[in-house]
């Protein structure tokens, strides 16, 4: 009885327990804590380079490990006071938790671009990303440290001394990093010279740093304003009585070339389309690994040739030429916008759509996009491009991107969670996708070749591809240096109507000549305002796919 009186009277006062520390302290352990427990990406990828084997890699690693501990001290240092540490630092472990989960197993990099990407998701892709095995992660890795950091006490000093005691630390801090990195110069100065991709695995400063930057992208992208380019644009002449033309182009979403049938894949994943025969172009370079890069790259008359994120994103984009010209367009959206190519122009959002046809609460079919074009179309007279942009297989969902009667490929994966499924799995449920994709694509083309007062045609291409398990990454993002081939190369093809392809003098057979050589979304541009018929001084010939292939006229007329 007096033992367990002894134990029921220590139990009170044990819960009661409040460590004391200082505000420095508690950010040195939290350094540490980082270093340990939200960095396991790193530490693999950095493994992975043979940097740390053998003995001497153990010193390699001790070295790194403390100039990651004095970096990361560094900036926790800069943001976090006495008023600032317990809320700010609850907000990084959590964040740092789910960060960490995601690179570890899904492969990702948190660089500016999936920063981006991480920012413009809304709720429902956020939902599809929220699983068990994340929760856990969060819960273990960030709740449970914060509310471990919510009992401590902090001890007060000074205004005056806390403040000179955190800059000697943060300049000692400064120096100790330095010291550590000069003690491994030759291993770790080859590391980030040849694997420059790791550092956007160090957490949290990953993230701390890649949001800072677009930030301030950001905000001077708002006082510079858009650059207007091809303001000089005319549509060539015409015979008269000529049809208007009206061209659709499908900006499909995380399409890969490999899986797609008309490349020849060992699955037909395009039955459709083969029926209808397009021109294929199988061996198509996506301008980046990610929505947020490839989609105003594409629509950009600088693409991934002379690639500037800056110029790219501060210029208006094909459709304004087009309109220059005096053709309409009209942006048709299933995802989470046109990343300001359509920016000021006519848009319509499907992303929340409640056709009951198309619709449920996960999301519309892309078949939802084609309801009213016809209507919208007609109510501006003459030549229109109109760009759909598909939901197509966005990840990590995809046995939510087809209906049931095109589950063809089963087992399937039926979770967002990749990590519970085989790959084989994975790579069913995708591949369902792409048919409902290649469903869509059959159904549009049929849709046009049913307008009789208009010259009609499609061009269908993919944002960027996927990786489904290859080398133990998923979805994608991969800073575009060292992206897979999943992740950048696309499928695209081309549709013509008989008058389409007549008015322009079009000669298919050497099209589809032409198609079997290396393209990339550079040339949709160019090859658009050909296709169009535009005069500007923007166009480049080179670049223009349809340009060698036009009987009895130049490329743009």
């Amino acid at each position: 009885m007096n033992v367990i009186a002894r134990t029921q009277l220590r139990w009170p006062a044990w819960f009661s327990y409040r460590p004391e520390f200082g505000v420095d302290a508690v950010v040195l352990m939290a350094s540490v804590y980082f270093a340990l427990c939200a960095n396991s990406a790193f530490w693999r990828a950095t493994a992975a380079t043979g940097v740390l084997g053998g003995m001497h890699g153990a010193w390699v690693a001790v070295c790194v490990f403390v100039a990651v501990v004095a970096i990361t001290f560094l900036l926790l240092g800069i943001l976090l006071n006495r008023w600032t540490l317990k809320p700010l630092l609850t907000v990084l472990l959590l964040v740092s938790a789910g960060a960490a989960y995601f690179m570890s197993h899904y492969g990702v990099y948190m660089d500016t671009g999936m920063i981006r990407n991480v920012l413009q998701s809304d709720t429902k892709e956020s939902r599809e990303l929220i699983t068990g095995g994340m929760l856990f992660s969060v819960l273990l890795y960030g709740l449970l440290p914060a509310a471990l950091l919510w009992r401590v006490r902090l001890k007060t000093r000074a205004l005056g001394r806390a403040a000179l005691l955190r800059v000697g630390l943060l300049l000692a801090s400064l120096v100790i990093a330095g010291l550590a990195l000069l003690g491994s110069y030759q291993d770790v100065s080859s590391l980030l010279r040849n694997h420059k991709e790791v550092r956007h695995l160090v957490t949290p400063a990953n993230y701390l740093v890649s949001l800072t930057r677009v930030a301030l992208d950001d905000s001077a992208s708002r006082v510079r304003g858009r650059t207007p380019i091809g303001t000089d644009a005319r549509m060539a002449a015409r015979p008269a009585g000529s049809k208007p033309r009206l061209l659709v182009i499908v900006v499909g979403e995380t399409v890969r070339a490999q899986n797609w049938g008309l490349n020849g894949y060992a699955r037909q994943t395009t039955p459709e389309l083969a029926r209808i025969a397009p021109i294929n172009f199988p061996d198509m370079t996506a301008c980046g690994s990610s929505t947020e890069v490839s989609v105003p790259c594409m629509f950009s008359p600088y693409g991934r040739e002379n690639y500037n994120k800056d110029r790219i994103q501060g210029s208006e984009s094909l459709l304004n030429v087009l309109e220059y010209a005096g053709i309409h367009t009209l942006w048709r959206d299933n995802q989470t916008g046109c990343k300001n190519v359509c920016k000021d122009l006519a848009f319509e959002s499907f992303e929340h759509g409640t056709d009951p046809k198309f619709c449920t609460a996960e999301g519309c079919f892309d078949e939802v996009m084609l309801q009213g074009l016809r209507e919208r179309i007609d109510a501006k007279p003459g030549d229109a491009v109109v760009i759909l942009h598909q939901l197509g297989n966005h990840g990590p969902s995809y046995y939510l991107r087809y209906p049931q009667r095109l589950r063809r490929y089963t087992p399937t994966c039926e979770t967002s969670e990749l990590g519970q499924c085989s790959q084989q799995q994975i790579v069913n449920a995708y591949d369902n996708a792409v048919l409902a994709t290649d469903e869509f694509l059959a159904r549009t083309i049929r849709y046009l070749a049913q307008d009789s007062s208009r010259d009609t045609a499609m061009i269908y291409l993919s944002d960027h591809g996927e990786s489904l398990g290859e080398n133990g990454l998923y979805l994608h993002g991969v800073p575009y240096a060292i992206a897979p081939k999943t992740q950048t190369r696309v499928p695209m093809v081309m549709w013509f109507s008989p008058g389409f392809s007549a008015a322009r003098g079009l000669d298919l057979r050497c099209l589809r000549e032409e198609a079997a050589r290396p393209a990339s979304q550079d040339n949709l541009f160019h090859s658009v305002l050909g296709l169009m018929q535009v005069n500007t001084r923007v166009y480049e010939k080179r670049k223009d796919l349809f340009a060698p292939c036009q009987r009895g006229a130049t490329a743009q007329g």
